[in-house]
C-alpha cells in the first residue's frame, strides 16, 4: 500500500477529484495549508500600499491506495494539477505499513 501526499493549487481540486474518480480512488482527505517554494511568495498592492505575501494558499491531498494503483494515481494527479507555471506543487509517495477501518475493523487493502 502507498500513501500519496500532494500539495496543489486550490483551483485545481475539482479537476484532480475527477481524475482520481476515473482511477477508481474512493476517498481523499483535503486540508487547506499555506507555504512557499521556489517562488518565495509575491507582492500585492492593496489600497495603494504594496505588501509581501510570503505564504501562498495551497491544498494538501492525502490518498491511500494499493501499491498496484500508485503509479497511475500519481500520473493522474500530476496531469490534472499541472499548469506549467511555477508553484504547481509537489507529490510525495510513502510506503503505508498498516491501515484499519475503525467502523468494521477491516485491515490493509480491505480497509481502503
Amino acid at each position: 500500500m502507498k500513501f500519496i501526499t500532494a500539495i496543489i493549487k486550490p483551483f485545481k481540486l475539482d479537476a484532480i477529484r475527477e481524475a482520481l474518480a476515473n482511477e477508481g480512488v474512493e476517498g481523499i482527505t483535503v486540508t487547506e495549508v499555506k507555504g512557499f517554494g521556489r517562488q518565495r511568495g509575491h507582492t500585492e498592492i492593496y489600497r495603494g500600499t504594496e505588501y509581501s505575501v510570503s505564504f501562498l494558499p495551497k491544498l494538501k491531498l492525502e490518498i491511500a491506495v494499493p501499491s498496484a494503483k500508485a503509479d497511475s494515481v500519481v500520473a493522474a494527479v500530476r496531469e490534472a494539477a499541472c499548469t506549467g507555471q511555477i508553484g504547481d506543487g509537489k507529490i510525495f509517495v510513502f510506503d503505508l505499513g498498516h491501515v484499519m477501518r475503525i467502523r468494521t475493523g477491516e485491515t490493509d487493502a480491505e480497509a481502503l
